[in-house]
């Protein structure tokens, strides 16, 4: 990537370019000429099925005050007892404020890797159904593909059925 590019790339982009390529993948980030804040706008934009969309969900631990992300197909519900199930503690949906804080991203951008503080990551296995999914790259118009499988060892996410039936 040339200097001057990687230059004018936003400081959670940049983060987003320089953790995948330091894991040696070669993704390709997409800038969209829609946003892509939501996972119907993702699929949309990036022309996929509305489930090659790896929607990044943070959930605050209330005991523990944790950064709980579940990784889920575009189309799919996190279900929230099955979440608190896997989390082994009551959740509540995080604000603005921790979402930032924890991950470095803002809502409508949050990356399912490279946040500020490292979160209990879980995978949705719906995703491992294609051979490629895309994710937020850290703005609300960037996304990047990869393989599911790298995207699940990248974050580090255990494999869990946490989703709606």
């Amino acid at each position: 990537m040339a200097t001057a590019i990687f230059a004018a790339m936003s400081k959670s982009l940049r983060r987003i370019s320089a953790f995948l390529e330091d894991a040696g993948i070669d993704a390709d980030i997409l800038e969209m000429p829609g946003e892509t804040r939501t996972a119907a706008d993702a699929a949309r934009e990036a022309g996929c099925e509305i489930d090659q969309i790896a929607k990044s969900i943070i959930f605050r631990g209330e005991e523990s005050g944790a950064c709980v992300l579940f990784i889920t197909a575009g189309g799919n519900q996190v279900d929230p007892v099955r979440a608190t199930e896997l989390a082994g503690e009551p959740l509540a949906r995080a604000d603005a404020g921790f979402v930032r804080e924890a991950t470095g991203f803002a809502i409508g951008g949050v990356a399912p890797v490279a946040h500020k503080l490292a979160p209990h990551p879980f995978f949705d296995p719906r995703l491992m159904n294609f051979a490629q999914v895309f994710a937020a790259a850290g703005t609300p118009r960037h996304i990047f593909r990869i393989a599911p499988a790298d995207l699940q060892r990248l974050a580090d996410a255990e494999i869990a059925s946490f989703t709606s039936s």
